[in-house]
């Protein structure tokens, strides 16, 4: 008989645990850093993992939301909650106008449409005058959450962020797991079978480019509060790539892979930015090429394929 999966209480009763002391054995800084980004990593997972859809485009949601986030909070003095709401509104908003024009190819088509798009966004936040230019928006105050706690204070920011991720890692679980999910693995294994069910798969498609885009969104938005800075990096195409490596590195079409993907690149790059200075690019890749060699399927996919084997 097959082994089933594990209780979806169980896992996140295990992330909340793992969270909640965490702090106290790691920098805090670091660990909302790993958060955001394992976010966005989850985010982007859902589009090409699970829709088969490969976006180049994705900084532009996570850049795009930070910097509305940034504006609103320190400029318009809005709360912070509003403020990453706000941005991921903004994000989901870019999504359905990205996608609406991206989906009608597929494909590398598709890939460089987002890509494109993309680099308009980039192109606006160093151009307008609210964004900053090459200096961004600095000084972003963190404020206090419904009036009440303060964020300034790095261990309440850290369980705001940590509340933020186990949020959006539980909507990316229960839509793969409802039949919006189910439809969306259809397209990704056979679009034209998906098609002659009867299934509108441009809408699916775009659903999807939405939902992902916002949950990239909340995730730029959250770690301009974390670092109080908004800036042309998380803007950059280079961050579109970082996903993508992210994503592939932890295991394509896996829950937990993407957020594990950014756990391993965010620490690697803190571990030996000060040790190996610009050389830190080139040894990336090397182990971006090792592990695609190595690990077909991602850490985590080749982890619970060898944990299946065995059973």
């Amino acid at each position: 008989m097959a082994p089933t999966a594990p209780a979806p209480w169980r896992l996140f009763a295990l992330l909340v645990l793992i969270g909640a002391v965490a702090p106290f054995l790691a920098y805090p800084t670091f660990l909302m850093k790993v958060l955001c980004f394992a976010l966005f990593a989850c985010a982007f997972n859902l589009l090409l993992g699970f829709a088969g859809l490969l976006s180049f485009g994705h900084a532009a949601f996570f850049g795009g939301a930070a910097y509305v986030c940034g504006y609103l909070v320190r400029d318009l003095g809005v709360s912070p909650e509003l403020g990453i709401l706000a941005g991921a509104a903004v994000a989901g908003l870019l999504g359905l106008v990205f996608g609406a024009l991206a989906i009608r190819r597929s494909g590398i088509y598709f890939a460089m449409i987002t890509l494109a798009l993309a680099q308009l966004v980039f192109f606006l936040c160093l151009q307008i005058k609210a964004t900053g230019g090459e200096d961004g928006l600095q000084g972003i105050p963190r404020g206090k959450l419904l009036g009440l706690f303060d964020l300034s204070d790095n261990l309440v920011m850290y369980y705001f962020v940590l509340a933020v991720f186990l949020g959006g890692f539980w909507l990316i679980h229960r839509t793969v797991h409802s039949p919006f999910g189910q439809i969306l693995k259809a397209i990704r294994e056979n679009e034209p079978r998906a098609t002659s069910l009867g299934y509108d798969v441009a809408r699916y498609k775009l659903l999807a480019f939405v939902l992902s885009a916002t949950l990239a969104g909340l995730a730029g938005a959250t770690k301009a509060l974390v670092f109080q800075l908004a800036s042309l990096t998380d803007a950059h195409w280079h961050m579109s790539g970082e996903v993508v490596l992210m994503t592939l590195l932890g295991g394509l079409g896996t829950l937990l892979g993407p957020a594990v993907g950014a756990i391993t690149l965010v620490g690697l790059e803190n571990l030996l930015a000060d040790k190996v200075g610009s050389w830190v690019t080139v040894i990336m890749g090397v182990i971006f090429v090792v592990c695609v060699l190595a690990f077909r399927r991602g850490l985590v996919g080749e982890l619970t394929a060898l944990v299946a084997g065995r059973r």
